[in-house]
């Protein structure tokens, strides 16, 4: 069975999504032992989980990356990758989505989740979308979780673990502190 993988980047108070909204990740430690981590995740995973609004937001960004004069070996790299990845966009008021090797679920959240990890291939992995990751933890659907802590307090924003329900316990199965002082975590949901 495909897992389900959790990947943000929050601050150490738990901020995956600052005070100005999506996209709002400036306090993040960004470096290249951060994109060698990032590449590290991903190279697991076969498919990409996203919710509407970060959806939109990669969609605007990335292909810009390909004209960009100013784009480096990385983002040209990543580009190529997430182009290539099956991306599924869960979102009930969008119509279509347009991007390579992209499509739209419109209903079922948790069922459609629970037959796509029956399904054969790697990992799939929700790449941002606080949002969406909420409403997956509400059905522990969640897997395991990878996130980068970055050494820094932001204060307010969205918190990975808004209005969390219930106890769920989870083993630490990764560790590695990065060059900024940044920790990767990636912990298993332990389950009965």
């Amino acid at each position: 069975m495909r897992k389900l993988v959790l990947f943000l980047h929050s601050s150490l108070d738990g901020i995956v999504e600052g005070p100005n909204g999506a996209m709002d990740i400036g306090y993040v430690a960004y470096d290249n032992d951060l994109e060698k981590e990032t590449k590290h995740i991903l190279s697991t995973v076969d498919t990409v989980i996203w919710g509407r609004g970060t959806y939109e937001g990669m969609y605007s960004y990335w292909p810009t990356i390909r004209t960009n004069p100013e784009s480096t070996d990385y983002e040209k790299n990543h580009l190529e990758w997430i182009e290539n990845v099956e991306k599924v966009v869960f979102s009930r008021t969008l119509d279509q989505v347009n991007w390579k090797n992209s499509h739209l679920v419109k209903e079922d959240l948790s069922g459609e989740i629970r037959r796509m990890k029956e399904l054969p291939g790697q990992d799939m992995l929700i790449l941002g979308s606080p949002r969406l990751a909420h409403e997956l933890m509400k059905y522990n659907l969640i897997d395991e979780y990878k996130l980068t802590i970055s050494p820094v307090i932001v204060g307010q924003g969205l918190k990975l673990f808004k209005n969390f329900e219930h106890q769920e316990n989870l083993k630490l199965v990764r560790s590695k502190v990065l060059a900024s002082g940044a920790l990767s975590l990636d912990y298993k949901v332990i389950r009965d």
